[in-house]
């Protein structure tokens, strides 16, 4: 750019850019980054005037004022607009109106509308085992159409050891919560000790494994609403054992799925 300014002032904008092969928009945008950032830069700057037709500040608050009329609450820009004029009364035209109410960030529901809270998402540090577990329960398909094994794992994330499982006939909050039981007293988890982390589904939502974790002392995490990310290590424990190989397309009976998944558990 320096370049170009010294031989500006002889050749001119589009002969000093071609000499130096520099397109000419970059050269006007260089400038006018200068102007905004740099006094006294060699183009200067050109400040906005003001429209004669402009409103002044009182007709802008009785635009205001009319809007927020009780009898306005329920109705959109054009409605209020067009019901004013139907009065004889114009104040102005439905674009300065959105114009107003734009800075006064107004453009919206002017009602006060139910705030769904913002939900942190959950970050799962362990820096050694039994610190942090996260479970959750995939279907198995059975020998017949829309019957299904139900596979409930539970995976410490610092070492990735599965250290409880179990497969059911069902889904259920009763079968979860002995699951949970029997894996804690397994590994002799002491209280305050353990967070256990898992989605949203019926079961890890349930009041029975609520109570249970609240009595041992257990903290539980939840993934956060519609994130189907926010529990990857069970997530990609699933894609494993169903991408093998040898995974079958349908399981026999709910043996077969013991048999194949304490097979692939021991693997």
């Amino acid at each position: 750019m320096r370049a170009v300014e010294e031989v500006h002032g002889v050749l001119g904008v589009k002969a000093a850019c071609d000499a130096l092969g520099l397109p000419r928009a970059t050269w006007y945008r260089a400038q006018a980054r200068a102007v905004r950032g740099a006094p006294g830069s060699p183009i200067e700057a050109r400040s906005r005037v003001a429209s004669p037709r402009a409103l002044s500040s009182v007709e802008r608050r009785s635009v205001l004022d009319l809007v927020h009329e009780p009898r306005f609450v329920d109705l959109s820009v054009p409605q209020v607009w067009a019901t004013a004029l139907d009065e004889g009364r114009y104040l102005c035209s439905q674009r300065t109106m959105y114009r107003i109410l734009d800075a006064h960030d107004e453009v919206r529901e002017r009602r006060d509308q139910l705030r769904r809270p913002v939900y942190t998402k959950p970050e799962l540090l362990a820096t050694g085992p039994n610190q942090v577990w996260t479970w959750d329960i995939t279907k198995l398909k059975g020998p017949r159409k829309w019957n299904y094994f139900h596979l409930y794992v539970i995976i410490d994330i610092f070492s990735r050891k599965v250290v409880g499982w179990m497969v059911a006939e069902r889904e259920s909050a009763e079968l979860a919560k002995r699951l949970i039981q029997a894996t804690i007293e397994k590994e002799g988890i002491e209280p305050g000790q353990l967070t256990i982390h898992a989605d949203r589904g019926s079961s890890m939502k349930s009041k029975e494994v609520a109570l249970l974790l609240a009595d041992l002392g257990v903290i539980k995490t939840h993934s956060r609403p519609h994130v189907s990310n926010d529990n990857p290590y069970s997530e990609a424990h699933f894609k494993t054992i169903k991408y093998r190989p040898d995974f079958p397309e349908r399981f026999g009976s709910i043996e077969d799925a013991r048999a194949f998944c304490r097979g692939f558990f021991d693997w």
